[in-house]
């Protein structure tokens, strides 16, 4: 395939490897129900497994940002070595499995190479399609999102097979993903990097007001998102019980449950380009906390409403999280857009362990009681976010003011 055909769409050929790469992701959860089956984990188990992946992620975001590997050395090439050491790391898991020790030590390790996957496939967006970021971006999370319910459909898929076939399937997968980005190669409209390799240049853009709102808007998102994901079979496993349905439907429901926060995505990309990416990410976050604090209230209901319930939860739950990422990349200093997204990710994603780490652990006990533990993150989130609409707002009449004084028409805002 010659350069001008595989150049020809570039975010294409990103998301798909986005989705592929970040398969590794859940790759474990989706065959949790097998593994609770023969090797006897428990909900709290399979939470540690999920929190180890997470801890390895921070840490190698913020190794990312210690070393300025994403502003000094080439996006795809940092995207297709972690792609292959993700998956060398998540195919040993198989050889492991039972041993607990050292399967929690392969998740981490997976979980540092996706570091070097999610926030690079972002860069690398960023330096293909400037334009219209946010909607870029929305597909991009999008495909983050059906990577991490790909797992699931590969487990629904192989049922009757051992559980092995689902993690040796996203390996492959992510060997796809690494060597496309490895062909495609890095973006034209990104700035050369000044070479400097310092944490402090990844966390200079906290000192903007602007910025804080955004990073504190995606620190609450973080706190749902993934807990959220992780309870989605437990959730799911509650209803298919209550239906009399056989539990081949779990990993099924799980999976389009979690892989329509890509609609969500798209579609939240979409109004970003008329309405503006902090209007989608204010409401979006509105969305899904307002579903959190009324599911519990609700369990009484049949579980066919339920269920919907939790498909409107999946497609809200993430439509803010590119958007976030936009408002970021937009506040981050051009040079040092690698290692700001490194450490806004690597801060979001340490409040995603204390969040699945209570409600894995709590399950027993509160059962779906426990989703109004995720609820202070979309609380806090949007509380810390209103000072950004005001300003968006001010800005909005003071310009509508000017357009109206010398003739023209104005133009209402986004988020009035």
């Amino acid at each position: 395939m010659n350069d001008t055909l595989w150049h020809r769409h570039p975010l294409a050929i990103i998301v798909l490897a986005q989705l592929c790469g970040t398969s590794l992701w859940f790759s474990v959860n989706g065959v949790g129900l097998a593994l609770s089956r023969d090797l006897g984990f428990s909900e709290a188990d399979l939470g540690r497994l999920t929190l180890t992946v997470q801890a390895g992620f921070i840490l190698g975001t913020l190794s990312i940002a210690t070393t300025g590997l994403a502003d000094r050395f080439r996006a795809s090439r940092i995207f297709a070595v972690s792609c292959l050491a993700g998956a060398l790391t998540n195919a040993g898991f198989v050889l492991v499995a039972a041993q607990f020790p050292l399967a929690l030590s392969l998740r981490f390790l997976t979980g540092l190479c996706l570091a070097g996957i999610y926030p690079l496939g972002m860069k690398l967006v960023i330096g293909w399609t400037p334009r219209h970021s946010g909607a870029a971006l929305a597909w991009l999370v999008g495909m983050l999102t059906l990577g991490t319910a790909l797992p699931h459909l590969l487990r629904g898929t192989t049922l009757g097979m051992p559980w092995e076939w689902p993690l040796f399937g996203a390996s492959a997968l992510a060997l796809a993903g690494g060597a496309a980005i490895r062909a495609l190669g890095d973006g034209p409209h990104l700035p050369p990097s000044s070479g400097k390799a310092r944490l402090l240049d990844g966390l200079a853009a906290l000192r903007e007001a602007r910025f804080r709102a955004v990073a504190g808007g995606y620190f609450g998102h973080c706190w749902e998102l993934y807990a959220f994901w992780t309870l989605t079979p437990f959730l799911i496993a509650r209803e298919v019980a209550r239906l009399g349905a056989p539990q081949a439907w779990i990993p099924w429901l799980s999976f389009a449950v979690i892989a329509l926060g890509l609609v969500g995505c798209v579609g939240g990309g979409a109004l970003s380009r008329r309405l503006g990416s902090l209007w989608v990410a204010r409401r979006a976050l509105i969305a899904s906390g307002s579903i959190c604090l009324a599911y519990p209230l609700l369990l009484w209901l049949p579980p066919g409403l339920l269920l919907g319930l939790l498909i409107l939860w999946g497609l809200t739950v993430i439509a803010d999280s590119p958007q976030f990422s936009a408002l970021a990349a937009a506040s981050a200093p051009r040079e040092r857009v690698g290692s700001t997204l490194a450490v806004m990710n690597a801060v979001g994603f340490a409040l995603t362990i204390p969040a699945i780490s209570l409600t894995t652990a709590l399950w027993s006990l509160q059962g779906a009681w426990v989703v109004w533990w995720l609820l202070p993150g979309p609380l806090l989130g949007l509380w810390v976010m209103q000072g950004l609409a005001d300003s968006a707002i001010h800005d909005a009449r003071t310009r509508r003011a000017i357009t109206t004084r010398s003739g023209a028409p104005g133009t209402p805002s986004p988020d009035e």
